[in-house]
């Protein structure tokens, strides 16, 4: 292999010190053949001892032949190399001492490459993220007139998705209906409230937000009914555009650009105006005046609900007088082209949906051509806080952090002054943690998991209706009946509406699954990305973007996965397994883990079939609870098996780890009550407990002996005979898992009606409300034997807000990482405004607080302000010991060769927070905040020591 010992150039000789050990150079020759080869000395540093060899002949020296020679192959010149005398050992140590340096040069050398790489890659996906943020409107806007520039050069439309075709065919006309209302107002002498705002953004771009806004308002609603309030509308619409100018405005004094207001002449002289009030203040000597001044021109102020509202409602009205659809051109020559608006203003008559009035209202309602394509609409809407290409920035306040340039807060306040204030009064170094926290959540790398994609995708082009996919089809209507009996007549029309009903929540169920797989398919071919995370006023963490994210829906979770991947190891294997086991669920996760290794063996043949042949196999996985995330497990461990090398296979799939009925478990500590902390999973068993089943058991043994009573003397017992043979472990579940959380009688009734609607064996509607009441009553009478601890604590904490409330102060305490947490129930008072489109609603926060809701709500808030610092504190633990942390509430997730140390992890943070006083110090906050009010003492506390958590396998798994 050729050699070239030193770089250089052809006009100056190399130096002196490489010649030794060398020959002079020989004629350009051939060679005989040399011995075997000799060790190449391979760099300057180690020739720097040896003797120097005397200098080439110059008669017949040429710097080509020296070239050449150091060039050539070493077995070329070994004979001409000199035999060296013996080394002794201090010189063998110093070349081995050496050798070892350069490799560790050499590594240090390739690291810093790919180090440089690292940081080049980075600021790629960063500009990518800039541009995403700051240049996604614009790029619409610039779509729309290149289609309409294609339009006019060839004299005819371009073939468009349908959606995209309204889009573009609605564009030019309200662009210009803003551009003359921009021009309208700028002439005016008096303006409209509202024109201020609507001259920041150019035309195009307003015209763009308000396309994508409406239709991805029309085609989110839940009802599927294709109508949005119009107040709602209104409000989001003027929030998209003051959202935007913030990121441009910050966008742009980022980058220090001076000509930002040079193509808008009236922002152009607010501001001159802005800046003269300043010069005046401080000429006369007003200085904190003029910083104030000041600084709310740097910060760009809220412009609030009202202002929103406004703006937003005469854009809407522009909307309206310039979007028409047109039916397809099967009309007559003569007559004339039947086109509509696409939009209407519509009242909406008072209706009566689950159990509540609703009042009439006005509704932007889109015409039935419009509402035909919704479910091809969302690759064509734009999605705002997509995820993040690079790392979202750390947290240091409470609007500093998350989003490069699109705003980002800590908190989801929703408009409450009282949580920003609290945030931003503490010291800063009191929310360390919770800073830290989302910091870490956010620096978790996702991608896509392409394979269960393409399935998901290949099983939603065949119609989907299977692995939880909807159907793409609606069900069919009944048919008018022949005779005009009354009974019959009122029967079909109420199947008819119930059918209708149906339809549109499965069209609303299909939007929703195009929104999912739209952003699936935009960061499928990204290498990996993030969710920056905040909070909601109780302290649990949420990922910032709504649509795919891995606090989602089964689908959500089983095309995400791990960016980094990690080999198995002979713990994760089998972690993968017992994972794969509690997704197939149908009772398996509630066996021990022994039982779950077993169930997964005795599936083996049907696991790999799934991974193989998901879409035309036998699809076991389609039988499983969670189906999506069931088949990427099956996946991942058909991969593991069928390598050569199991434990060393690598792995990106998240393996879960669950609180047993988490709620329950943080009442069970906090009031050590052994009872209680056996029936969740505090203490150690041989098979996790089942507190579902459990309480199952106790209804139907009530229900039982109500049912053989005799129904005219007891009333309860005809509905005991319809339920006996319904009551299972689902039918309580949702009401035990949310009965901590404070589910009200009429919350817990509507659970069970819809359980028991879902069994399909009572069709007539008075007769499931009565079971339905029966099996609430009975229900909640079995928790409450149960849990008569938690009851109790639940009951002082409510005890403790009436008082608070009663004071008109709302309820506040510090969880235990150190976030203020205030209660955002007050009275609202509604008031009127009047805008160009119509007079309307809005809810403004009063100065009473709602003392029912305040004493309610206290008891759930505050087990989840104490779920939420577990999760933190777990969170901050795991990334100190090197593990890829991610959580949702009370499900804690990590690769399968890191589940051990999470659980040996988590279970040492509940002990830690646990062993705060948690009671006593909310106790002494109240006391300290309320010093005239005589509170209740703590409750008492029974005899479980929660140091047993540590040894229990099933308290999270």
């Amino acid at each position: 292999m050729p050699l070239l010992l030193y770089p250089f150039s052809a006009c100056v000789p190399p130096p002196r010190a490489l010649l030794r050990r060398l020959s002079p150079p020989p004629p350009m020759a051939a060679v005989a053949p040399p011995p075997p080869a000799v060790r190449i000395l391979p760099s300057v540093g180690t020739l720097t001892d040896l003797p120097a060899l005397p200098p080439p002949p110059t008669d017949d020296f040429h710097w080509l032949d020296l070239f050449a020679f150091l060039n050539s192959p070493a077995d070329t010149y070994h004979h001409q190399i000199p035999p060296q005398p013996p080394q002794d050992d201090e010189e063998e140590e110093r070349d081995a001492g050496l050798e070892l340096e350069l490799e560790l040069e050499r590594h240090a050398e390739v690291e810093r490459q790919r180090e440089r790489a690292r940081r080049a890659q980075h600021r790629r996906l960063r500009q990518r993220q800039v541009k995403a943020e700051t240049e996604a409107w614009a790029r619409a806007a610039e779509e729309y007139r290149e289609i309409e520039r294609e339009m006019l050069d060839r004299r005819l439309a371009p073939a468009l998705p349908y959606v995209k075709s309204l889009f573009v065919g609605w564009f030019e006309p309200l662009r210009d209906a803003i551009a003359r209302d921009q021009d309208v107002q700028r002439r005016k002498r008096v303006k409209h409230v509202y024109a201020k705002y609507l001259l920041l953004l150019p035309a195009d771009k307003v015209a763009v937000i308000v396309m994508h806004k409406m239709m991805g308002l029309l085609m989110s609603s839940k009802d599927g009914t294709g109508s949005v309030r119009v107040v709602q509308a209104a409000h989001c619409i003027g929030e998209a555009v003051e959202r935007e100018f913030k990121v441009q405005s910050f966008f742009q004094k980022s980058r220090k650009k001076k000509d930002q207001c040079e193509n808008d002449p009236a922002l152009e002289k607010e501001q001159a105006k802005c800046r003269k009030r300043v010069k005046s203040l401080v000429k006369r000597r007003k200085m904190s005046e003029a910083q104030k001044l000041v600084q709310q021109e740097l910060e760009l102020e809220e412009w609030g609900t009202e202002a929103q509202v406004k703006l937003g409602s005469r854009l809407i009205e522009l909307l309206l007088d310039s979007a028409f659809v047109q039916p397809p051109a099967d009309q007559t020559p003569d007559s004339s082209p039947d086109i509509r608006p696409a939009f209407k203003h519509v009242l909406r008559q008072p209706i009566i949906e689950n159990g509540r009035l609703k009042k009439k209202h006005w509704v932007i309602e889109c015409d039935h051509l419009v509402h035909q394509g919704f479910e091809s609409t969302a690759r064509h809407v734009d999605i705002p806080y997509l995820p993040m290409l690079v790392p979202p920035k750390k947290w240091k306040g409470y609007d500093k952090g998350g989003h490069l340039f699109l705003p980002s807060y800590i908190m989801r306040t929703h408009g409450v002054k009282d949580q920003k204030y609290a945030i931003n009064s503490v010291p800063r170094k009191q929310l360390r943690k919770v800073f830290e926290a989302l910091d870490i959540l956010g620096s978790t790398k996702w991608r896509v998991n392409r394979r269960v994609h393409d399935v998901v995708e290949t099983i939603w082009s065949r119609g989907g209706g299977i692995a939880g996919l909807v159907d793409k089809a609606n069900i069919p209507l009944p048919e008018r009946p022949e005779s005009e009996d009354p009974d019959e007549m009122q029967k079909w029309k109420w199947s008819l509406k119930k059918a209708k009903k149906t339809n549109r929540e499965l069209h609303a169920e299909r939007c929703d699954i195009e929104l999912k797989l739209s952003v699936a398919r935009k960061m499928r071919e990204e290498d990996g990305f993030y969710y920056p995370h905040n909070l909601d006023f109780r302290g649990r963490a949420y990922p910032m973007h709504p649509h795919l994210s891995h606090l989602g829906s089964d689908l959500c979770r089983g095309v995400l996965e791990f960016a980094e991947g990690r080999p198995l190891g002979k713990s994760g294997l089998c972690w993968l397994k017992i994972h794969l086991a509690n997704k197939y669920g149908g009772g398996v996760e509630k066996l021990s883990h022994e039982g779950k290794l077993a169930f997964v063996e005795n599936q083996l043949l049907d696991i790999f079939d799934s991974a193989a042949n998901p879409v035309d196999g036998n699809c076991w996985w389609t039988n499983a609870e969670d189906p999506f995330q069931c088949l990427a497990a099956c996946m991942d461990l058909s991969d593991a098996l069928k390598s050569p090398s199991p434990y060393r296979t690598v792995s990106h799939l998240p393996i879960h780890q669950d609180g047993s009925c988490n709620g329950l478990q943080h009442y069970a500590a906090l009031g050590r009550d052994y009872m209680g902390a056996v029936a969740v999973d505090l203490v150690p068993a041989k098979k996790p407990a089942d507190i579902y089943s459990e309480i199952a058991a106790r209804v139907l043994n009530v229900v039982r002996e109500d049912s053989m009573k005799d129904p005219d003397t007891n009333p309860t017992a005809s509905l005991a005979r319809v339920l006996v043979d319904q009551v299972d472990r689902k039918l309580v579940k949702q009401t035990v898992m949310t009965s901590v959380y404070g589910v009200t009688y009429i919350g817990a009734r509507q659970q069970i009606t819809k359980r028991l609607q879902e069994k399909g064996l009572i069709a007539d509607d008075k007769l499931l409300y009565d079971v339905s009441c029966y099996a609430t009553r009975v229900t909640l009478d079995a928790l409450g034997q149960m849990f008569q601890s938690a009851r109790g604590i639940m009951a002082w904490f409510g005890d403790c807000a009436k008082m608070i409330a009663s004071k008109n102060q709302p309820v506040k305490w510090t969880s235990p990482v150190g976030l203020p947490v205030v209660q955002p129930y007050k009275k609202y008072k509604n008031y009127m405004i009047r805008t160009s489109l119509q007079c309307l609603a809005l809810r403004r926060e009063g100065d009473a607080i709602a003392i029912q809701r305040q004493k309610a709500a206290f008891p759930p808030n505050f087990v989840h302000s104490l779920d939420s610092s577990h999760m933190m504190m777990t969170a901050i633990a795991c990334k100190e010991a090197g593990l890829h942390f991610a959580g949702v509430h009370d499900s804690f997730w990590v690769h399968a060769c890191d589940v051990d140390q999470m659980n040996q992890i988590l279970r040492q943070q509940f002990v830690e927070l646990y062993s705060m006083p948690i009671l006593e110090n909310l106790l002494e906050e109240f006391q300290t905040a309320f010093p005239t009010l005589d509170f209740p003492p703590c409750p008492p506390q029974g005899n479980f020591d929660v140091r047993e958590v540590l040894t229990s396998t099933y308290f999270f798994n």
